[in-house]
């Protein structure tokens, strides 16, 4: 990771010598931030900065200032210090600075990463110790489809944060208190012979089939209302046996929660409503004390200027709700974990309901104010819904939400078909290649002797264990990544065929590129790690050898946007991008063999730990040969 104020990024590099610039060139201006951005046409150059009009609206009209925004553009360009990152400039328009930069120093930046290692990449955050709140499944229900986008774009916005050196506390705010439990247990207990005192070992599945049939008596039934409330308040109160109960049932949603969360590496610390349940009434006395939260039709409320709603912190029965847990929540992580930034990953229908409960929090001096700089910083990251391929929500034949471990196991399997059946056809092209080389006498057993060299025996399965790692890292990858590159604000819809087509934005074309790149580096024979230890260096010549050396500088500039916007799609874009610029530089710049062999194979390591290290960021597992 880069040293405490050293501009890891590109961008940010250009960003300080053209703030140097404006200063120099107009010191009455205070507080200029340079605008610089990737050129939209390659061929004006690599960046442009483009405060010249901006700067130009300011000093207009003031004594000797410019005549237009081209005066001010060539100004700035006098102030340019020297450097060694930019090659050469130019004005375009009304004061477009485009710059090309420097293939000495793509080349040094590239060097750089194999020597340093990837993490020299990662840019530094403001941000030390961050919470993010993601997944969040209801206990006493098992994981559906509906989990997905917060469970990964979670794990994704966490494990970058954590690249770039932040202490992440990854939190699960499962559902597990409330009078959903009351319903259920005493439902439990009158339906079971021997009530709540018949212990046993709970099944998420069965579970969810009492709750369904509590839920349709609590709607139903006055009678087993009353008697649900009356089992909420044994619980709360700490009866044994109600808590017994309670206990079981979520051991049994931990059981299947942490049996998803292994199959899609996910780690994640379990810290559900319970946990802040001993905190309600401190945080809404003090609430109220502040004057934040008053009294309204018997309920305790905090009203929120822009809202019609309150924000009820407190029933008028004198219970409470999802608000009050997540105001105590907010108080906790910040007293508490003295988090600088927390992030909620939820659904974007719950947007309106945290823009309150963070309003709350500035008022009652949780939080700094809306427009601050100053931390802890709060973030909302909202995500559309998973579509069936018809557009509507995605849900099984029989109108069921779907399974979130079914979708997983269905992957996994396509993933093996898939995989048996290239290797087949693989397989049976380069025999046929074989045997067209050699002719007629190309019998029977010459073939097999064939086969057998080349590990290619006719009806032999690959290795059970190389099969099955490969197809759950083709599967749950596709799955994933299908998620990932969409922009989370928006439904997308849910397709196995097009999330494993072998050609386009998808894992498996992803898998497919990075297991061809390490397949070039295996072929040459060449240790790598020693080469670069011996000294030899990047060489940038070729113009395809330049557009991958730009395309690997800027890693550290997608994962700044990532972060910035917390959109995924801005890395999986970023993967995408540079595979496809690999390509591109494959095709015209023979690696194995070439004079610029040691070099060029040093870009293809470069390019392989990059797609490395994007793959583990989307919690991929990368494959080296398929």
């Amino acid at each position: 990771m880069a040293a405490a104020g050293e501009a890891v990024t590109l961008r940010g590099e250009l960003s300080s010598l053209f703030k140097t610039a404006i200063s120099s060139a107009f010191p009455a201006v205070q507080d200029a931030e340079p605008v610089v951005a990737p050129c939209n046409n390659p061929q004006h150059g690599d960046y442009q900065c483009n405060n010249a009009m901006a700067l130009f609206g300011k000093l207009k009209g003031k004594e000797g200032a410019p005549k237009n925004p081209r005066d001010v553009a060539t100004a700035i360009l006098k102030g340019l210090p020297d450097n060694s990152t930019i090659q050469e400039t130019g004005l375009a328009g009304p004061g477009f600075i485009n710059c090309k930069i420097s293939t000495a120093y793509l080349a040094s930046r590239v060097n750089g990463l194999l020597k340093n290692g990837i993490q020299s990449m990662a840019p530094e955050l403001r941000y030390k110790r961050v919470i993010v709140d993601f997944s969040s499944p209801n206990v006493a229900k098992e994981m559906h489809v509906g989990h997905l986008r917060s469970t990964i774009i979670g794990d994704t916005i966490s494990k970058t944060l954590e690249f770039c050196g932040a202490d992440v506390m990854r939190l699960n705010h499962i559902g597990d208190w409330g009078t959903q439990f009351g319903m259920l247990i005493e439902h439990m207990a009158e339906l079971r012979p021997g009530g709540l005192a018949e212990s046993r070992d709970e099944d998420v599945a069965d579970l969810q089939q009492l709750y369904r049939a509590a839920k349709k008596r609590f709607d139903e039934e006055e009678d087993f209302k009353t008697r649900a409330r009356e089992a909420v308040t044994k619980l709360q109160s700490g009866d044994l046996q109600s808590v017994a109960a309670w206990q079981r049932i979520c051991a049994a949603s931990r059981r299947e929660f942490e049996a998803i969360y292994t199959r899609l590496g996910v780690m994640l610390q379990e810290r559900g409503e319970s946990f802040y349940n001993p905190m309600l009434k401190d945080t809404i006395d003090e609430l109220k004390s502040k004057g934040v939260a008053e009294l309204s039709d018997g309920a305790t409320c905090v009203f929120v200027e822009g809202q019609e709603i309150p924000l009820i912190v407190q029933k008028s029965d004198g219970g409470y709700g999802y608000a009050s847990t997540d105001m105590a929540c907010v108080k906790q992580r910040v007293q508490d974990e003295k988090a600088d930034w927390i992030i909620y990953v939820t659904d974007i229908g719950q947007s309106t309901h945290f823009e309150m409960v963070f309003a709350a929090a500035r008022r009652a001096g949780y939080l700094p104010p809306k427009d601050s700089t100053q931390l802890p910083r709060v973030s909302h990251v909202g995500f559309g819904l998973v579509l069936g391929e018809d557009g509507k929500k995605f849900k099984t034949r029989s109108g069921d939400v779907v399974r979130l471990v079914e979708l997983l196991d269905e992957a996994k399997a396509r993933c093996t078909a898939t995989i048996k059946s290239r290797r087949e056809e693989a397989t049976a092209t380069i025999m046929q290649l074989i045997k067209k080389s050699l002719g007629l006498q190309a019998n029977a057993t010459i073939m097999q002797l064939i086969k057998k060299s080349l590990g290619l025996q006719a009806g032999e399965s690959i290795d059970d264990a190389e099969l099955d790692a490969a197809s759950s890292a083709m599967g749950y990858g596709a799955v994933k990544y299908a998620d990932l590159k969409n922009s989370r604000l928006t439904n997308y819809k849910f397709s196995f065929d097009a999330m494993l087509e072998l050609r386009g934005n998808t894992a498996v074309y992803l898998l497919y590129a990075h297991a061809r790149i390490a397949g070039i580096v295996r072929k040459s024979g060449v240790d790598i790690d020693q080469l670069v230890a011996s000294g030899t260096q990047v060489v940038v010549e070729h113009p395809k050898e330049r557009e991958l050396a730009m395309a690997l500088v800027k890693f550290p500039e997608a994962l700044e946007d990532m972060l910035e916007e917390l959109m995924p799609n801005r890395l999986t874009d970023y993967l995408y991008t540079l595979s496809e610029t690999f390509s591109s530089f494959y095709t015209e710049c023979k690696v194995l063999g070439s004079e610029q062999e040691q070099s060029r194979l040093l870009l293809v390591e470069a390019t392989a730990r990059i797609m490395r290290q994007c793959f583990s960021l989307l919690g991929i597992t990368p494959l080296y040969r398929i």
